[in-house]
C-alpha cells in the first residue's frame, strides 16, 4: 500500500502567458502584457491547490528568469515542485494571447524545442506517482515522441500503484502540426493520426475529460455522441463532456441518445468574457469532487461553477477560485451578469488566491525621507549619502533574513531606490511608501495620478501608506483624508496591490488607543478594506480587544495589525509586544527608527564605515526580534 499524501499530479505544458491588457484588437496593435503562468498541466495544478487539493506538477522549465516565475509561481500557490526539472538547454514555453471580440482569442505559441517538450521518460519517477491518488494527462504530451514517451511510462507508474489517471484532451492543433503559428487559436482540425494517438491511450484512463471538438478528435466521428460511443467501445473510463454555457454531461456507462440523457449539470447564465483558461478552471473544479469521491452531479457542479469564475476574467491559471469562493458561489450566485464586476466575489478571489501566507512579521523599515534628510544635513553629508545608508541597511535585512523567512522590509523610492531594486525578488516581504511625508490632508509622493504610480511597482510591492488621522479633525480635512484613501484604495485593487495603512492619530489630542480604535472603526464603515494595519501598539488589553472585534466584524481576512515604533526605546517595545501576545490579530512588528537612528547618524558622521554600520544595524534588528520571539514567555510573567 503506497502512502498517498498527494491528491493530484499533473503532468504536461507549463509556460508563461503574456496576455493583452487591452481587449477589442489585435495582437499586433497591444500596447502591454500581463504576466502569468500558463500551460494546461500547470493551470489545473495550480486550480487544484486552490481548491484545496494537495497538487504536484512534471514538467520543464528553462534555466532562466521566465522559468523562475514559474517555480516561484507554483511554490507560492502551493504547488509542489519536486518533479518539476530546469532544462539547460531550452528556454521556458511562451504564450502571446489576447481578447479580440466575445469569440476570437488570438494565440500565438512560443514552442519550438521548449523546455516542457522535452520532457524524457527520465523524468518520470514511478514512486513519485505512486504518492498520489490521481495522475492528470494532458493530451498535446503524446504529440511529439519524446513526451509522449513519457507519458506512457507515467501511465505504466499509475496503472501498477493504482494510481487513478484523469485524461484531458487538450487539443491544440497546432502542437500537432496541423495549423501555422498564427492561427494558433485554431481549437479543431480533424486528423486521423491524432484521433489515432487518442485512442491508443484511452483504454488507460478512468475519466476522460474534453469538449465537444476534442470529443469528436478523440472518438473521430462527426458527431458528438457517435464520437463518445466510439471511445465507449474502447474503455471502460467516465466520459465527461464540456458544453460551455449549457455545462456538462457525464457518461459513466453507456452512451444514450443525445447529450441531455446523461448525467447533464447545467450552468449558470453569465457574460463570457474569456474563454481562454475555462477548461482548465473546470478540470480543477471536476477533480477537486472526483478525487473526494463526489457523486457526479457535484463534481458538476464544482467544475462548472470553477469554469465559469474562469470564463468572467482576465487571465488562466489567476483566475481559477479558491475553494472559499467556489462554494459562496455555489451556495448564493451573483446579481452579476458580468462575475467581474461583483465586488463580493472579486474581493474574496483577491484575498483568497495567489498571495504568499505571511502568519508573521518583523519588519524593517526604513523608508523615513525627511528625517535622514535633516539629519544628513546636520552632520554634514551630502544627500547622495542617504541612498548609501539605505543600502547598508538593506544589506542589515538580508544578512537576517538569511536565518529567517520573516523578515520584511520598508523602503522608499526617492532615497531607497537601488536598496528597493536590490531586495526586490528577495524572499522579502516588502512595502513601499506613498504618501507625502507630513502632508495633512494627504497628498501622494508622486503626484495625484496614484493609479498610473502603482501600475509602474511591481505586483509584490505593499503599498504603504502613513494618514495622520484623527477623529475629532475638521469635517473638511477628515473627508479630504477619507477620499483619499477611498482612491487609493481603488487603485491597488485595479493593479493587484495589498495595501498596508497606517493610521497615526495626534497623541497631543487626547488618548492615542481611543482614537486608534475610532479611526480602525471609521475607515471601515466607509468601505477601507486594507489587507495589513500599521498602528501604534495600544496599552491596554481592552483597547486589543476592541481591534480584534473590529477587524474580525469588518473584514476576517485581513492579513492582521503590524505594531509601528515610534522611536520609543526597545524596553518600551518589549512590554507592547508583551501585551500583544495574547491577540492573533497582531502579526508583527515594523519598527525604523529605533533601530536605525544611532548607526545613521554614526555613518553620516563619518565615525563608522558601512560594516560596521551594517553590523550594527543587525545586531539591533536582531535583538528585536528575539524579544518579539520572546514574547509569549513576557506576557506570562507580566500576566502573572
Amino acid at each position: 500500500m503506497h502512502e498517498r499524501d498527494l491528491d493530484v499530479i499533473a503532468l504536461g505544458r507549463s509556460s508563461v502567458d503574456l496576455y493583452g491588457d487591452q481587449e477589442g484588437l489585435p495582437l499586433s496593435e497591444m500596447s502591454s502584457f500581463s504576466s502569468y503562468v500558463g500551460g494546461c498541466a500547470t493551470n489545473i495544478a495550480v486550480g487544484a491547490a486552490r481548491l484545496g487539493l494537495k497538487s504536484g506538477l512534471i514538467t520543464r522549465v528553462g534555466n532562466e528568469q521566465m522559468g523562475q516565475f514559474i517555480r516561484r509561481t507554483l511554490v507560492e500557490e502551493g504547488v509542489d515542485v519536486a518533479h518539476v526539472s530546469t532544462d539547460p538547454k531550452r528556454l521556458t514555453a511562451l504564450v502571446v494571447l489576447g481578447i479580440r471580440n466575445r469569440s476570437s482569442f488570438p494565440h500565438i505559441f512560443y514552442r519550438e524545442n521548449c523546455a516542457d517538450m522535452a520532457l524524457s521518460e527520465g523524468d518520470i519517477d514511478p514512486a513519485y506517482i505512486a504518492r498520489a491518488r490521481a495522475l492528470v494527462l494532458t493530451g498535446t504530451h503524446f504529440s511529439q515522441p519524446g513526451v509522449e514517451a513519457a507519458s506512457r511510462k507515467a501511465i505504466r507508474a499509475a496503472r501498477q500503484a493504482g494510481t487513478r489517471i484523469a485524461l484531458d484532451i487538450d487539443y491544440r492543433p497546432v502542437a500537432w502540426g496541423l495549423t501555422s503559428h498564427g492561427d494558433g487559436e485554431n481549437r479543431f482540425v480533424e486528423s486521423a493520426p491524432v484521433t489515432q494517438h487518442l485512442q491508443s491511450i484511452v483504454a488507460d484512463c478512468d475519466l476522460i475529460v474534453g469538449t465537444e471538438e476534442e470529443i469528436r478528435i478523440a472518438g473521430g466521428q462527426a458527431s458528438t455522441i457517435a464520437s463518445l460511443k466510439a471511445l465507449r467501445a474502447l474503455t471502460v473510463a467516465t466520459l465527461v463532456t464540456k458544453r460551455g454555457p449549457l455545462g456538462c454531461s457525464v457518461f459513466p456507462g453507456d452512451i444514450p441518445a443525445n447529450l441531455d440523457e446523461g448525467i447533464a449539470v447545467a450552468g449558470r447564465e453569465i457574460e463570457v468574457y474569456n474563454t481562454l483558461g475555462a477548461g482548465d478552471g473546470f478540470m480543477s473544479g471536476f477533480l477537486c469532487g472526483w478525487v473526494a469521491n463526489e457523486s457526479w452531479e457535484t463534481c458538476c457542479a464544482y467544475g462548472n461553477a470553477s469554469g465559469a469564475l474562469v470564463v468572467s476574467r482576465h487571465g488562466c491559471a489567476p483566475a481559477i477560485p479558491s475553494r472559499e469562493e467556489l462554494q459562496y458561489y455555489l451556495a448564493h450566485g451573483s446579481a452579476h451578469h458580468r462575475l467581474r464586476e461583483d465586488p463580493v466575489l472579486e474581493r474574496l478571489h483577491r484575498v483568497t488566491t495567489g498571495r504568499k501566507s505571511w502568519p508573521e512579521l518583523c519588519v524593517l523599515a526604513f523608508d523615513h525621507r525627511w528625517q535622514l534628510e535633516e539629519l544628513a544635513a546636520a552632520k554634514g553629508a551630502k544627500p547622495e549619502a542617504i541612498a548609501a545608508l539605505k543600502g547598508l541597511f538593506a544589506t542589515a535585512a538580508q544578512n537576517v533574513a538569511a536565518d529567517s523567512s520573516k523578515i520584511g522590509v520598508i523602503i522608499d523610492d526617492i532615497h531607497g531606490f537601488d536598496a528597493l531594486a536590490d531586495c526586490t525578488g528577495s524572499d522579502l516581504w516588502i512595502a513601499r511608501p506613498v504618501e507625502l511625508p507630513g502632508s495633512v490632508p494627504l497628498q501622494f509622493q508622486h503626484g495625484d495620478n496614484i493609479m498610473e504610480t502603482l501600475r509602474a511597482w511591481p505586483r509584490s510591492h505593499v503599498v504603504k501608506c502613513l494618514v495622520q488621522y484623527h477623529p475629532a479633525d475638521p469635517d473638511d480635512v477628515r473627508h479630504k483624508q477619507e477620499e483619499q484613501v477611498l482612491r487609493l484604495q481603488a487603485a491597488c485593487i485595479a493593479t493587484d496591490h495589498e495595501l498596508l495603512l497606517e493610521v497615526v492619530p495626534d497623541e497631543a489630542r487626547g488618548n492615542r488607543d481611543d482614537a486608534v480604535v475610532q479611526s480602525v472603526r471609521r475607515f471601515y464603515e466607509i468601505g477601507v478594506l486594507p489587507d495589513w494595519w500599521k498602528l501604534p501598539p495600544p496599552k491596554s488589553p481592552e483597547h486589543w480587544a476592541d481591534l480584534e472585534s473590529l477587524i474580525a466584524q469588518w473584514d476576517p481576512h485581513c492579513r492582521g495589525v503590524l505594531l509601528l515604533g515610534l522611536n520609543v526605546a526597545p524596553e518600551i517595545l518589549a512590554a507592547d509586544f508583551a501585551l500583544s501576545a495574547n491577540h492573533a490579530v497582531c502579526k508583527g512588528f515594523a519598527v525604523g527608527r529605533t533601530l536605525i537612528n544611532g548607526p545613521a547618524e554614526e555613518w553620516l558622521s563619518g565615525r563608522a564605515d558601512a560594516a560596521q554600520t551594517i553590523a550594527a544595524v543587525e545586531m539591533n534588528f536582531r535583538n528585536l526580534i528575539a524579544v518579539w520571539n520572546a514574547r509569549d514567555k513576557t506576557s506570562r510573567r507580566l500576566s502573572a
